[in-house]
């Protein structure tokens, strides 16, 4: 099985690369964004008590996540494999998520880390916010705030995979098929 946690910035491009390794190798692409959309949309035990915590203005905590992971992955047990996107952002989820793919009798591949350096990704961010009109995306001071934010919280992680032999840097700048090209070679290699 496939398990690829795929990681990067906002604005390093996964959203799109995630689209094309889904597709290349078919894996089931799990965003946390989308699940817990998807768990409030269908008004499940996970998606309300999820709720409740948005509706207070906090976090989800990591337990209602790794809840919505595993209901995904008993109702995928046929995959060939996982991209995870938007999880995990801490050790400790890491270390939740390699407990939860234990159990399962699986484990994660590989991280792969799309590298792209911070003014590129302003401005690509600044450039879709143009494109799809959100206001978060067209803040240069925002944006940069997320970025900082991002490479604070989620260093450790790089570190966690690379004492496992997991972490992978992929070269985030250039075409969409140039990319995807650096990123099979690692998946393949």
């Amino acid at each position: 099985m496939l398990n690829i946690v795929l990681f990067g910035p906002p604005g390093a491009g996964k959203g799109t690369q995630a689209i094309k390794l889904k597709e290349a190798y078919n894996l089931v692409h799990l965003s946390t964004g989308d699940l817990l959309r998807a768990e409030i949309k269908e008004e499940t035990t996970l998606g309300m008590e999820a709720q409740a915590y948005m509706n207070k203005g906090e976090l989800v905590p990591d337990e209602v996540v790794i809840g919505m992971i595993e209901s995904q992955l008993n109702s995928n047990k046929s995959a060939n494999g996982f991209i995870f996107d938007g999880f995990p952002r801490t050790t400790e989820q890491a270390e939740a998520l390699d407990q939860l793919l234990s159990t399962h009798e699986t484990a994660i591949t590989k991280m792969l880390s799309l590298e792209v350096d911070d003014e590129e990704l302003v401005a690509r961010i600044v450039q879709r916010g143009k494109d799809s009109g959100r206001e978060d995306d067209k803040n240069e001071s925002v944006i940069f705030n997320r970025i900082i934010t991002y490479n604070k919280k989620t260093s450790p992680l790089k570190v966690y995979y690379d004492e496992q032999s997991k972490y992978h840097i992929i070269d985030g700048v250039g075409s969409m098929e140039e990319v995807f090209d650096r990123l099979q070679k690692v998946i393949n290699g």
